[in-house]
């Protein structure tokens, strides 16, 4: 027993530096002329635009269904008018980023991690080495970057259309105005509910990025490894994610932006 987790934390203890040598080369690369701006504009794309129909479906039921859910147990204590600012802090403060953190590692860390892991087995990225092209600075920097710059954006658009949900669901069993409504929104949102929740969007982002390219860029096994290639990178990015929001939360409480 003691030798498979002996085993066991080995090969955690590898992947962890693996990965932290991959990131050092991520960051040596981004500063070398010259960055791939098609090819980052393109990703961003595929990343950002392509993922709106799934993340906005999901905010706005995630907004709704949470609107609905709240509601008898707040008239219980006479507060249903903290409907809206309840929801809409929750929403913006850890639900919508977290959740539209973690559909992004589904979505776009699968579809990089076997992207990249189909290139890799069928020698695609050791043609483009051969041909002279960087191929880490064309294919890991540019999903990287879109990764980091557009999972932020889904997640602020994901918080409206969560917000816009929650409307929908106050005015299920009443007549609210959208005026009052938002009123009440943004009289309880504060500078410390949004400034943590944007930051750490973007390490978010960026931990997406880097495991689903790592994922994909060190895969073998044939075609057996890009399926593990893909599912690993949506296991790992989510689990990261889960931790980057536990450290988001402790660092803002330090601060005392909680």
């Amino acid at each position: 027993m003691k030798s498979i987790q002996s085993i066991g934390l080995r090969d955690f203890l590898l992947e962890v530096g693996e990965i932290s040598r991959f990131t050092g080369r991520f960051f040596k690369e981004l500063f070398r002329p010259r960055l791939e701006f098609r090819e980052f504009l393109r990703q961003a794309f595929i990343i950002g635009y392509k993922s709106v129909p799934l993340t906005g479906i999901t905010a706005f039921i995630m907004g709704l269904v949470l609107t609905i859910q709240s509601r008898p147990t707040l008239e219980e204590f006479g507060a249903a008018s903290w409907l809206p600012s309840m929801v809409a802090v929750s929403l913006v403060r850890e639900i919508g980023p977290v959740i539209t953190a973690l559909i992004c590692a589904g979505k776009i860390g699968s579809s990089i991690g076997a992207e990249l892991g189909s290139m890799k087995v069928t020698e695609q990225i050791d043609a483009m080495e051969v041909s002279g092209t960087n191929p880490f600075k064309y294919l890991v920097v540019t999903r990287v970057l879109a990764t980091t710059f557009m999972v932020p954006v889904l997640i602020i658009m994901c918080d409206a259309i969560g917000i816009f949900g929650s409307y929908l669901g106050v005015n299920m069993k009443g007549v609210t105005s959208l005026h009052l409504f938002y009123s009440q929104v943004f009289d309880k949102l504060a500078y410390g509910d949004i400034l943590p929740a944007t930051v750490k969007s973007f390490f978010f982002g960026f931990a997406i990025g880097i495991i689903g390219c790592y994922k994909g860029y060190n895969s073998n096994k044939g075609t057996e490894g890009v399926g593990e290639s893909a599912n690993s990178a949506v296991v790992v990015s989510s689990l990261v994610v889960f931790i980057l929001d536990l450290l988001a939360v402790q660092v803002a409480d330090l601060m005392g932006l909680t």
